[in-house]
This record gives C-alpha cells, structure tokens and sequence, in this order.
C-alpha cells in the first residue's frame, strides 16, 4: 500500500501533508484492497484544488476532484467523495457474486 503526495504549482504546507496522509491512511485501513493512492494538491487561479486517485485490486480506480479556497475544506470534501464512490464500487462487486451464488451454475 503506497501514499503519494504531490504538489503543484505551491508549496504544500506540513500540516496539509499530514492531513491528507492520515486520510489516506484512514482509506487504506478501511478498504484492505486499495494499492495505492495519490493525492495532488494544485493552487490555481487563488483557489486551491485537491485531487484524489485511488487504485484497488480488481481493475478498481476511484478518481474525485474538489475545488475551494480553503485546501483543508477540500482534502475533506475530496476524501469523502472518494470514499463513497469506493465503498460503491466494491459493494457492486460484492452484490454481483453473492447474486450469482443464489442463481447457481447455468445448465448447458
């Protein structure tokens, strides 16, 4: 399980850094399949942008992108985003084959 952090365009500050790296953390505790997760931080036109794309086993990729003036308010917003659209995701997966057990082997 790697974190990668990036910024562009700004100089990300320590406590921005830890944030996102507790969240991502936070992520990969709860979700055992994720494999890796890169967060990018972006200042642009005096607003800050946080970009979160995860990669799980399966051929998942969850990507979400927020907006706003405060970095902080969008790691947070960013982070749950993501979390939803993964908990989603793998939930699909789950559902499709417990569906496919119930109906059982097709006859030939």
């Amino acid at each position: 399980m790697s974190i990668e952090i990036t910024a562009r365009h700004m100089h990300a500050t320590k406590e921005i850094q830890d944030s996102a790296q507790g969240k991502a953390q936070f992520i990969i505790e709860e979700f055992p399949q994720v494999e890796h997760i890169h967060v990018i931080l972006d200042h642009v036109r005096h607003q800050g942008v946080a970009e979160v794309v995860i990669q799980a086993k399966g051929h998942i990729r969850v990507e979400s992108k927020d907006e706003g003036a405060s970095m902080q308010g969008c790691l947070d917003s960013v982070f749950v985003k993501v979390e939803r659209q993964l908990r989603r995701e793998l939930d699909k997966r789950h559902d499709h084959k417990a569906a496919m057990r119930e109906k059982g082997p097709t006859p030939k």
